[in-house]
């Protein structure tokens, strides 16, 4: 007797703010999320811990593309942290592995932070997700395996100070890709001579997205409900928003035609240099696209139907 084919779910493009609640992970969030939409295809565009809550663009269709640029944004975060206190996982998560009394000021914390804006190097956490021969770091901590990482450069745009009633503090933070939010105020603290543990995380910002537009699972329950399943696509994000501030290439249907070829082609007055949006004529999503050595428009990532 054959096996009965799954349901492929409908065909969804677009992007989805989803406000994640603490305590579940990035992934359970995406399956909930492409169930509830009963989307075929779909991604998220980077992690948030199960202690983390906040902004979780979720990608459906030929949005997934383009995650990676996504992944790739600036991203901000509210994060509090307990000083005295270190952990095993820089996070409440963890064990505590050291504790010291307290006796810092706004002012000592106002001072440290000075040495965290702009471009700093940071050690990423042993249980961070990086990988390392194709076993996440957390993994090879959880076995009691440590092994030496390399410091990334990463880029703290803003970092303000929101709140300080001892022990807890509490931060705004504005980052580069790559930044880990519980090293920070691991550092911070080492640094304050106390240790610190982040105890609440929230990401407010990813890339060109405002927290405003997120809506929490209660609310996509109650749109389904209201107006079902396909009250959700009105909240969808268009595929391009992602990219939505890159410079834009106007092409006719001969260039159009070309470009879904594969072929790099000559666009007059386009960019110099650098990656760029193609529409059609009509207003129509293409995809992207860079501008080559020969000053040509060269395909990059091409939708599989205009959205």
């Amino acid at each position: 007797m054959g096996r009965r084919g799954r349901s492929k779910g409908r065909k969804v493009n677009g992007i989805f703010l989803l406000d994640k609640p603490i305590g579940i992970s990035s992934n359970q969030a995406l399956q909930k999320l492409k169930r509830l939409f009963n989307a075929a295809k779909a991604g998220h565009t980077g992690s948030l811990d199960p202690l983390a809550s906040g902004m979780l663009p979720i990608c459906f269709g030929e949005a997934t593309k383009f995650s990676q640029y996504l992944l790739d944004s600036d991203k901000r975060y509210q994060v509090q942290g307990l000083l005295g206190v270190k952990t095993e996982t820089a996070d409440a998560e963890g064990d505590a592995i050291a504790t010291s009394e307290v006796n810092v000021t706004e002012a000592d914390i106002l001072e440290v932070m000075e040495n965290y804006r702009g471009e700093i190097d940071q050690i990423p956490s042993m249980y961070s997700a990086i990988k390392v021969d194709g076993t996440p770091l957390y993994k090879l901590a959880r076995q009691g395996i440590t092994i030496e990482r390399k410091s990334r450069r990463i880029t703290i745009h803003k970092l303000n100070l929101l709140n300080f009633e001892t022990p807890y503090v509490e931060m705004d933070v504005l980052c580069s890709k790559g930044t880990y939010i519980r090293n920070l105020i691991e550092d911070i603290g080492d640094d304050l001579g106390c240790g610190a543990h982040v105890t609440k995380l929230n990401r407010s910002h990813v890339g060109p997205y405002q927290a405003e537009d997120m809506l929490t699972f209660e609310q996509v329950e109650a749109i389904i409900e209201e107006s079902g399943v396909e009250g959700l696509d009105a909240h969808l994000l268009p595929v391009y928003s992602s990219v939505s501030h890159w410079p834009e290439v106007i092409l006719d249907s001969s260039a159009a035609f070309y470009i879904q070829q594969g072929q790099p082609i000559q666009v007059a007055n386009s960019p110099k240099e650098g990656n760029i949006r193609l529409l059609t004529d009509k207003g129509e999503f293409l995809g992207i696209a860079e501008i080559n050595e020969d000053g040509l428009v060269a395909p990059k990532r091409l939708v599989s139907q205009q959205v």
